[in-house]
């Protein structure tokens, strides 16, 4: 069976915890889009990691960690978090890359910076790991792909003609120094060596696995909010974060996909730029940040403070939807028990009309959230492993939640460790 792990938000969910709590009972996992520019932090008997391009599930013997043709591949970093892994005492995972990956090369990053930089006060709140520009050159079809790296007749006539044409923006548009075709090159025959044990024909592989009623899980990156097409576009990331593309980003049917467990926190968090209808701020929201997920609400990738907000119901409904949603997962719980109050947005004023549906963009600039407050429960809920011990308040607040998103919440996570849940 086929299940995705997705988010229903602007990502820093808690996939990763899910992931890897799945991945368990499953035999293959696969990452289907994005890149190392967003992290997945995971706490188990082997330690705290903070994972970019590895699929969560790595720490798993029993399976196999595939990295799809969607995926930004980044091959040192991925390289770097593999060793590193290693060295924390987790046995060398079994690895296989999609031939028909394309590759995140160093001045996709370059560019990244340059742009950032050009844009100034108006920039995305880029991660600088060379997304938007990797996904710029895969469509309009001047990126490398894995399998092009066997091939060194074309690799030598295509470093030049990617040389001559980043190198006009270079010269005129960011007035930094040109790209050496011979450099690139090399920067790819660096690439290959590390690459090749791996390489491997992900599609048919994953049709066998299909065909053999494996257990495969796709990892999503990122949340419904930021997808280009459905998200707070233009503050969005460059790749599909619905669990529809993970059929695409992996290469297999659509209708192989079972089920969808997306992944909610039981309050609201963002990096980067982009609109936050129920954000707080101040002390209100250093609070919440502070106690929030394990060691704080911090970026697993640029270790920025996130933007803090209460749930919203709004953002969720909309964020589920988009994904298919079939099983809700929802985290980070026990945080909430130092308040008193929990407020809740139920609803968007906009122009003095309230709505519970999603808007886009240019309406959701003048949403004001619409608030509904909950009693606190005021206590410690971690270790509890069963929903019956909740406290009251606590089962009336997922209660609320689930039944105000329309979509039933099947897992409830009391803690960062991947023994902390609840099966509802």
């Amino acid at each position: 069976m086929v299940k995705a792990v997705v988010g229903a938000n602007w990502g820093d969910e808690g996939k990763g915890k899910i992931t890897d709590m799945l991945a368990e009972k499953a035999d293959i996992i696969v990452r289907f889009q994005g890149g190392a520019n967003a992290g997945h932090t995971i706490i188990n008997n082997y330690g705290k990691f903070a994972l970019h391009t590895l699929p969560s599930g790595v720490f798993y013997h029993h399976t196999t960690s595939v990295i799809g043709n969607g995926v930004a591949l980044d091959i040192p970093v991925l390289f770097k978090e593999i060793q590193s892994v290693i060295d924390q005492g987790v046995p060398a995972p079994k690895i296989l890359v999609s031939d028909r990956a394309q590759i995140v090369m160093s001045y996709h990053k370059d560019f990244d910076a340059y742009e950032e930089e050009r844009l100034g006060g108006k920039s995305f709140g880029s991660t600088k790991s060379g997304i938007a520009p990797f996904y710029s050159d895969k469509y309009a079809k001047v990126g490398f792909q894995v399998s092009e790296l066997f091939d060194d007749e074309l690799l030598k006539e295509k470093v030049v003609r990617i040389a001559e044409l980043k190198n006009v923006l270079l010269k005129h548009l960011y007035h930094k120094p040109a790209i050496n075709p011979d450099e690139l090159y090399d920067e790819l025959q660096d690439y290959k060596k590390m690459v090749e044990p791996y390489v491997c024909d992900v599609s048919l592989f994953l049709d066998h696995a299909i065909r053999e009623d494996r257990e495969i899980l796709l990892e999503g990156q990122l949340g419904s909010l930021k997808d280009p097409d459905h998200g707070i576009y233009p503050m969005v990331t460059s790749s599909s974060t619905l669990a529809a593309y993970g059929a695409i980003g992996a290469g297999i049917p659509p209708y192989e996909i079972k089920k969808v467990i997306t992944v909610c926190k039981a309050y609201s968090s963002a990096v980067g730029a982009g609109a936050f209808v129920s954000e707080i701020f101040g002390e209100e929201a250093d609070e919440l940040r502070r106690r929030g997920g394990d060691g704080g609400e911090f970026g697993a990738t640029t270790g920025r403070p996130r933007r803090m907000g209460w749930f919203d119901c709004v953002a969720s409904k909309y964020g589920c939807r988009m994904q298919g949603t079939t099983d809700v997962a929802f985290t980070v719980l026990d945080v909430l028990g130092y308040l008193d109050e929990i407020p809740v947005c139920v609803g968007y004023d906009i122009n003095g009309k309230v709505t519970t549906d999603f808007p886009t963009t240019h309406l959701l600039e003048k949403a004001k959230p619409v608030l509904e407050t909950l009693p606190g429960w005021k206590c410690d809920i971690r270790g509890i492993k069963e929903y019956d011990k909740l406290p009251e308040n606590c089962r009336r607040y997922i209660e609320f939640i689930e039944e105000q998103i329309g979509y039933p919440i099947t897992m409830v996570s009391n803690g960062p460790g991947r023994e902390d849940i609840i099966y509802k």
